[in-house]
């Protein structure tokens, strides 16, 4: 057994887990946050993609413990209250999900993807970025259109989380 220091969306979060525990399942069954989805274990599908001091993470491929005295930000942590993020208002704008099982990690993934790209992005490059995240519904054309305009607007000086960043 392991103890486990976490800032989560802005909170320290301590927990006595077992030295096994995927920082996903520390996530959804020791501090209670469900937005991160368990898809496949294996790392294919993206569903559990937080950010991990600043960076992409698929929390299926990391140890809790791994992560102890990280920062963690999970999709729960990037609205600034009942304000979306810009890539969350982008996803709901063009309707870049349908049955949302894929949707936490596709804008972790694409809110870490406008970091990494901040002049901007092009249909190309958030495809070929994409490739670690699995849509089993939409056909990828919406989430493609909500992460190039969530792209554009926040190039243009559009409001930045600074949990995103």
């Amino acid at each position: 057994m392991s103890e486990v220091t976490i800032s989560v969306n802005g909170r320290n979060v301590t927990r006595t887990v077992e030295d096994r525990t995927l920082l996903v399942h520390f996530l959804r069954e020791h501090v209670g946050l469900t937005g991160t989805h368990v898809g496949c274990d294996t790392s294919q599908c993206g569903a559990c993609v937080v950010h991990v001091d600043g960076k992409a993470v698929k929390s299926c491929t990391m140890l809790a413990a791994q992560a102890s005295g990280s920062t963690v930000v999970t999709i729960e942590g990037l609205a600034n209250g009942a304000e979306l993020h810009p890539v969350q208002a982008a996803f709901k704008e063009h309707h870049g999900l349908q049955c949302g099982f894929c949707t936490p990690g596709m804008i972790m993934a694409a809110t870490d993807m406008i970091r990494r790209y901040p002049d901007g992005l092009d249909e190309a490059t958030v495809r070929a970025e994409l490739e670690g995240n699995i849509c089993r519904c939409t056909g990828y054309h919406n989430i493609v259109k909500a992460i190039l305009a969530a792209s554009k607007a926040m190039a243009k000086g559009g409001k930045k989380s600074a949990k995103a960043a």
